[in-house]
């Protein structure tokens, strides 16, 4: 099943609708296709002529974002269909214009990275890169471990050692996903988050189930069975990924990208972070 979205309070960016034309306007409304238990929105932008010659970059958004928020806005999508590569990014469940799950049982991890995986059975993708950001690069490494033939390359954004040491974004942020209001928290990176998710119009209650469902951990031992090329982007300033040079340095041939001045928001669309995973891009098998 697959049905067209009006794309009115998603976040998009006009000007970046406009970048693509008329034509790409189209592509940028997103469908809806049932994979799996789940509702899933997204976008299926065709490639222009480029050194990517249309190979399929798959784009995983974070926690509390939308395919719009994190790869539309920040023009992720015209620099890579610019460069020769099918886009294909989509709303996580509880996210955005997908399906809305109540229950943390609900957003295991391994369950958002089937989300992924039927995706790509949906658009007939065998094999995609396969890039996300913060949350979605922990979907993007669990996806890789659990479904490597699928994954032609692994490229983790906003996401370094943490994703080894800790499980996730702290528990906190659920609880301020369910405070009366904004003014009730003090915290800085509680606000931050029910801040950015106020701001993207998002389900509260679903974001918390989210949070407290996705605390599932990998060991040391479980990234270094990562066997696909794998870049690792963290911004300098950013500490809620970790560093990005210790977890690379536990997956066999990973490359690292510091992101110069950036924290855990700037980073997503940062100039020095595109012109990497464009270089990266290039050079992987």
């Amino acid at each position: 099943m697959v049905r067209s979205l009006a794309w009115h309070g998603l976040g998009f960016n006009a000007r970046a609708a406009l970048r693509f034309g008329a034509t790409g306007m189209n592509a940028l409304v997103p469908q809806l296709a049932k994979v799996g238990e789940a509702e899933i929105a997204y976008i299926d932008l065709p490639a222009e002529d480029g050194p990517g010659g249309g190979d399929p970059i798959l784009l995983i958004h974070g926690f509390a974002s939308t395919h719009g928020v994190n790869w539309v806005n920040p023009n992720w999508a015209t620099t890579l269909t610019r460069a020769g590569y099918r886009v294909v990014a989509f709303d996580n469940r509880g996210h955005g214009r997908s399906q809305k799950f109540y229950e943390p049982s609900d957003y295991d991890t391994s369950t958002m990275a089937e989300d992924a995986r039927a995706l790509l059975d949906h658009l007939g993708i065998w094999q995609a890169d396969v890039m996300g950001y913060s949350m979605g690069s922990r979907i993007t490494a669990f996806l890789t471990l659990e479904h490597p033939e699928r994954v032609r390359s692994c490229l983790l954004g906003g996401l370094g050692i943490h994703l080894v040491e800790g499980v996730g974004l702290p528990p906190g942020i659920a609880d301020a996903m369910e405070v009366p209001s904004l003014d009730d928290l003090t915290e800085p990176t509680q606000r931050m988050f029910r801040a950015f998710a106020e701001t993207n119009r998002q389900d509260l209650k679903a974001l918390a189930a989210c949070i407290r469902g996705t605390r599932q951990t990998l060991s040391r031992d479980d990234v270094g069975a990562i066997r696909v090329p794998t870049l690792v982007s963290v911004g300098t300033n950013d500490p809620i990924a970790g560093s990005a040079a210790e977890l690379a340095a536990l997956i066999p041939g990973a490359k690292v990208l510091d992101i110069p001045g950036r924290d855990h928001n700037l980073a997503v669309g940062d100039r020095t972070h595109k012109a990497g995973v464009l270089a990266f891009l290039a050079e992987r098998p």
